[in-house]
């Protein structure tokens, strides 16, 4: 399936049940555990009959360039694109036509720098949630698959240059709305799954690293308010704007975390879920925008009660509320971004 001028510098078959694993790996350290995991993790989803796959490759690869090459002209992809796939850790891709085969991807670079690199339990973890992705398909996250959001700001279009670095608010809201809205079901129920499979604890220590990973963002978050502060002094910023771009950027950073934290509540094992959020507000809310907290618990209630079986009006309904949430929260810096939920044509990818 990947077509790359990459060495390959590890080729094996596997047999799990009656599943055929194959691994290619263009590292050479750190191969074999990981192989172990995935079988482990093949044959903890299938003692509960949940397997629907004969076949599994797991590309084991320094980065997804060689992904992102390819899939670069595909449309149906999640937020950011292409090239946002190259940040993220463990890629899944399936085709839910024909569930025989599916394609695991794992990034070195992106375990390594996230800590998870050595890490078999965070690994475990990973791995169980990208698999619980076809195994979590219900009627929400089929209407999800249509659901399209667009974004309109009045007046000229807010556009920043900080650092040799230009910031478009338009588009940084439309990724952040496409994550929380239009993504967030399928986020959602693959934790669902994950965690009602067998591979709880192997999430719960996943979001464990998760929140002290976002403890310790909360220094570069600091060290982007002081080039806010310095851009303002210059004249080059207002500081009306300084705030905003604050206020996105923590939204961006930290509101994800309800759809990992929310499928706790969902699955009953409210210890975990509040463990995980007393981190936050002890090391983390305490330095955002007063907002953000506010806008997390909203975010996470509406998470909790989603339903499986929804329509597309029923859909359109819920990400409606979700949408206004942030837009309740953007209003406070007195950016009032426009909205419009439409469902578009059946996408199957």
């Amino acid at each position: 399936m990947l077509r790359s001028s990459r060495t390959i510098k590890h080729f094996s078959l596997h047999r799990i049940g009656e599943t055929e694993l194959r691994v290619v790996a263009d590292v050479e350290e750190g191969v074999i555990p990981l192989i172990q995991v995935e079988e482990a993790v093949i044959r903890g989803y299938a003692q509960r009959g949940l397997w629907p796959h004969r076949y599994v490759t797991l590309f084991i690869l320094q980065d997804l360039q060689p992904l992102v090459r390819q899939l670069r002209s595909e449309t149906s992809l999640p937020p950011g694109g292409a090239a946002a796939l190259d940040l993220r850790p463990v890629v899944n891709l399936y085709d839910l036509a024909d569930p025989a085969a599916c394609h695991v991807f794992v990034n070195r670079q992106a375990m390594e720098k996230e800590g998870y690199w050595d890490d078999a339990l965070a690994i475990r973890g990973l791995l169980a949630h990208e698999h619980a992705h076809p195994l979590a398909e219900n009627e929400t996250i089929r209407a999800s698959r249509r659901l399209q959001v667009e974004l309109s700001l009045e007046g000229p279009p807010c556009t920043f240059e900080i650092r040799n670095s230009k910031f478009e608010i338009r588009s940084l809201l439309t990724l952040l709305a496409d994550k929380l809205c239009v993504y967030a079901p399928r986020e959602i129920f693959a934790n669902e799954m994950t965690i009602r499979s067998g591979f709880d604890e192997a999430l719960l220590h996943l979001d464990r690293r998760n929140v002290a990973n976002a403890s310790r963002g909360v220094a570069g978050r600091e060290e982007l308010r002081r080039q806010l502060q310095q851009e303002v002094t210059q004249g080059s910023l207002t500081p009306a704007a300084a705030d905003m771009l604050l206020l996105i950027g923590d939204l961006r950073g930290y509101l994800d975390l309800a759809l990992e934290i929310a499928p706790f509540y969902r699955t009953g094992r409210e210890s975990d879920a509040q463990e995980l959020e007393t981190i936050l507000e002890t090391y983390v809310f305490p330095h955002l925008e007063p907002e953000v907290p506010w806008a997390y618990a909203a975010l996470r209630e509406q998470y909790i009660v989603l339903g499986a079986n929804l329509t597309p009006t029923e859909l359109m309904v819920w990400g409606e509320w979700v949408l206004n949430t942030l837009a309740k929260v953007l209003a406070e810096k007195g950016l009032v971004p426009q909205h419009r939920l439409q469902m578009g044509d059946q996408c199957d990818t």
